[in-house]
């Protein structure tokens, strides 16, 4: 047992492994072997060496096949080839080892701070005063960032500010887990500490590093997340204090109360929070124009809105904070150019997400006198559309290459029909609709793996509808400057500003057919509310945002008792005849749907019968191995200072109990 414990708290709390990466970009400046964690982060260039180590937490520096527009997957924007077991009740098991419970990142983090603050204090940091300012803060930047994630996986969570000794007794009494309120207070604290240190403008004068506008996004990200979570989970075990709340079951969390002195009171002071920071970040940054030009030949003018996805350099586009460079020249590369091309590597969007774009008029498309063309072809779903739609929604014989290369030998000219029974996912399509955010023209960029254009970690467009939802939620109106900011974005988007007319003509039980952000609580929410969501919806459409929004809004509790049916495109209509006949047996069945059905082809599949829900899904379990580590004996859980999320076993392989 003590081996174990040595071995996994080593991995847990993060060991000493990240000064081989970091010596790595010193290597001219010593010989390795004279490096020393006492000779390290004395000067600016160390600094920002180190922090810039810590870019691979972000999602743009994952291995997404699809890039950051991937992952959306499995929500009720977007849908891979395959299903999510999430969705299939009983699936979803306590893990028995690793998980998100793990402290790797936040131990880097914890050890670049508090080696460096007392230096800094001190005057021992040589360099730019306000570049290493910068660098400091770009840490607190990253461990704001982690604790985050953990937040959104598990709630509750230890607050860990330094590194910690292989010490049983020191490492178990750290595994108490705060009240997850406690978490983001720390958390938008460090977001503080990183708004006062770093620079306005990226030091590399390129956006590829972190500024203060960053900081202040995540800020109103973070307050946002955490106030509509507690408002909408209010009352249940998912929130300090709440009936059945775990954390109740450990006497270190005896008496908690909210600092602000109530939940409503928390929730009031995080949405002030939330609107403050995303106010300054909206005010400073102008969308970048949408001239409404969809480019078929190289005659048309280029769309600075359609290229600010998929642009080699992103440095130019006003409300892009930070985007990562690829380089060709260093084989710095990857595949989003080729698979948005085709088939988006197998993620398509579903009906409910087309279908829940407005028409240009502001109309939704069932309303009399929208306008709407109806479903039978891809081209009719696009005519008379809100322009993001029209513009990223492909269609059959669209051009997606203007610029031919020999390099692109994976380049795919014109727009194929969607070849919805291909399983493979480099040129299957799983729901018949593709967007086109990513596609590049130049076919040089469609090599195999040999991409190199940028990709958006933060634009400044999410401040804005940030503070669109916290006035709304805080004060149940729009104020001036929220009313301002819809309008600039419906401006831009090419759709009537008049948000009104929209919120008139909106049917809530219409729009649930389709759009899980109806409801909160397994009720619908009202048509302003449910309209500013569509906003976020539709404007960051497979940018990555949509799973952690509907747990948020606890979209997913009408799940529980009515199955939901993932649909792509009208597959039974004309459109049919783009198939073989022979072809059509092997997609879902007329007698179920017009539309199609990804995964309810044979009627063997888990979620034949619709995606379900199960409550305790809306926070990750903590695996086995966590309780058992730092229980008394090696045995017994309960005497663990952790405690498991709301219906989740501590027994490895369980699924989660119904709440």
């Amino acid at each position: 047992m003590k081996k174990q414990y040595n071995i996994v708290l080593f991995l847990i709390f993060g060991g000493l492994t990240f000064l081989t990466s970091c010596e790595k970009d010193f290597l001219e400046r010593a010989p390795l072997s004279d490096i020393t964690p006492e000779q390290y982060l004395h000067e600016e260039s160390q600094l920002a060496a180190y922090a810039i180590n810590r870019y691979g937490s972000l999602p743009t520096h994952g291995n997404f096949s699809y890039g950051t527009f991937g992952i959306d997957a499995n929500t009720d924007n977007m849908a891979s080839i395959g299903f999510d077991t999430k969705y299939a009740p009983g699936q979803w098991r306590v893990g028995q080892d690793g998980g998100d419970w793990n402290f790797g990142n936040i131990f880097q983090c914890n050890y670049f701070l508090q080696t460096v603050i007392p230096r800094w204090e001190a005057g021992e940091i040589s360099g730019s005063s306000q570049n290493i300012d910068h660098y400091i803060g770009e840490m607190y930047f990253f461990r704001a960032w982690e604790y985050f994630a953990k937040v959104q996986a598990l709630g509750d969570f230890p607050i860990v500010t330094t590194t910690l000794k292989d010490d049983l007794v020191e490492l178990t009494e750290a595994s108490k887990r705060e009240p997850r309120t406690e978490v983001v207070r720390f958390i938008i604290s460090d977001l503080d500490n990183a708004i006062d240190l770093m620079l306005s403008a990226s030091p590399d004068g390129a956006q590829n590093r972190l500024n203060k506008a960053c900081a202040q996004l995540l800020k109103s990200r973070v307050a946002l997340y955490e106030a509509t979570w507690l408002k909408n989970f209010k009352g249940t075990a998912f929130v300090p204090n709440g009936p059945g709340w775990t954390g109740a079951e450990k006497e270190y969390n005896q008496g908690y109360q909210f600092q602000a002195g109530s939940i409503d009171g928390e929730i009031d002071w995080l949405l002030d929070q939330s609107m403050e920071a995303a106010a300054a970040v909206a005010d400073a940054y102008t969308l970048v124009p949408n001239n409404g030009v969809l480019e078929q030949s190289v005659t048309d003018a280029n769309n600075p809105y359609f290229h600010m996805f998929s642009d080699v350099d992103m440095s130019g586009y006003s409300e892009v904070l930070l985007w990562r460079q690829y380089d060709n020249g260093l084989g710095i590369q990857h595949n989003v150019p080729v698979y948005a091309q085709i088939g988006n590597y197998g993620i398509g969007l579903t009906r409910g997400m087309v279908d829940g774009f407005l028409m240009n008029n502001g109309l939704p498309i069932y309303t009399a006198g929208s306008g709407y063309q109806g479903d039978d072809y891809i081209s009719d779903v696009r005519e008379n559309r809100d322009g993001r739609l029209w513009l990223f929604l492909k269609q059959p014989e669209q051009i997606n290459v203007l610029y031919p290369s020999i390099l692109g030998t994976h380049a795919t000219p014109i727009e194929p029909i969607p070849d919805i029974t291909n399983s493979n996912a480099e040129r299957g399509y799983s729901t018949g609709y593709t967007t086109r955010k990513g596609l590049n023209y130049d076919a040089a960029q469609c090599a195999n793996g040999g991409g190199y254009t940028g990709a958006i970690v933060f634009r400044a467009t999410e401040a804005y509808l940030n503070y669109m939802e916290a006035s709304y939620e805080k004060n149940g109106s729009l104020d001036g400057k929220a009313s301002a900011y819809w309008v600039a974005i419906r401006n831009r988007a090419g759709v009537d500003t008049d948000f009104q007319k929209t919120i008139t003509n909106t049917e809530m039980n219409m729009e649930a057919k389709n759009d899980w952000g109806a409801y909160s609580a397994g009720v619908l929410v009202d048509a302003t509310l449910y309209n500013i969501r569509r906003e976020r919806r539709c404007e960051l459409m497979a940018e990555g945002h949509r799973w952690n929004d509907l747990k948020r809004w606890r979209a997913l509790d009408q799940m529980i008792t009515e199955p939901y049916h993932i649909e792509g495109f009208k597959v039974w209509g004309p459109m049919q005849d783009w198939y073989d006949a022979s072809d059509l047996t092997k997609v879902s069945s007329q007698t179920l749907s017009d539309y199609l059905r990804p995964y309810e082809k044979n009627g063997n599949e888990l979620v034949v019968d619709g995606y379900k829900w199960t409550m305790a899904q809306y926070l990750s379990p903590i695996a086995a191995e966590h309780f058992l580590i730092t229980s008394s004996d090696g045995a017994d859980a309960s005497s663990s200072p952790i405690y498991q999320n709301p219906g989740w076993s501590t027994n490895a392989n369980t699924p989660p109990t119904d709440l």
